[in-house]
């Protein structure tokens, strides 16, 4: 069987369940993700990588969701860690089909039950507790900023996979005659964060799901 495609943006069916074989928890939750047919393929591979690379470094304490989408991510996050007792999801406008894939994941996953809730609203107006992870995949563009902000502000971790980079709206710290535009977002993002006193630490996520996947992780000191 040929592979798929992992930058896709095809929504992913029941007949790609064979792309999927095995028990590994990433098999199970693709097969899902099939089954629930509401997907694109690209955000199952962004929430898993982005997923596994924050569980190495930040476990325990709620998950709050910020521009969350389908909030897989938060599903994920849990699944890996299930000393995070619920997640909050967080966007302006909830997907229709976000309750099919909720619905779908608690099903192969009772424990999920009742551990993720959603709010539609803006992101400032979050309600974040003091020992939560703040978490968003490709906020795009300063919205990135914004998820920062929050968590600068209730002094929690966060983690965050830019996107899109509005070279306009975003600060570049005056670096774009060293580097290129989109990493001098990234960078004066880091600084940043390490000026009010978070811990930083920076990773990847495969390129071939996307070429924005610069993860950014950082903890309060």
């Amino acid at each position: 069987m040929a592979s798929l495609d992992k930058s896709s943006r095809s929504v992913l069916f029941r007949g790609n369940t064979g792309h999927f074989p095995g028990d590994t928890l990433f098999a199970k939750v693709a097969r899902a993700v099939c089954e629930a047919e509401c997907l694109p393929r690209k955000e199952l591979y962004e929430a898993w990588e982005s997923a596994k690379r924050i569980r190495r470094g930040m476990r325990g304490g709620p998950v709050v969701e910020l521009a969350a989408g389908h909030g897989l991510l938060s599903v994920i996050l849990i699944l890996l860690d299930d000393t995070t007792e619920y997640a909050t999801c967080i966007d302006t406008n909830r997907p229709a089909s976000q309750a099919v894939l909720l619905g779908v994941m608690e099903n192969h996953w009772p424990r999920l039950k009742g551990r993720i809730r959603y709010v539609e609203g803006p992101l400032q107006n979050a309600a974040v507790p003091p020992d939560a992870l703040v978490a968003s995949v490709h906020a795009c563009g300063a919205l990135t900023d914004r998820v920062l902000d929050l968590a600068i502000e209730h002094r929690t971790r966060v983690a965050v996979l830019p996107c899109c980079h509005d070279l306009e709206t975003c600060d570049t710290g005056s670096l774009t005659n060293w580097m290129d535009g989109p990493l001098a977002v990234d960078a004066t993002r880091v600084a940043r964060l390490r000026a009010v006193g978070y811990r930083v630490q920076t990773a990847r996520i495969p390129a071939e799901i996307t070429p924005k996947n610069r993860l950014l992780l950082g903890w309060p000191e």
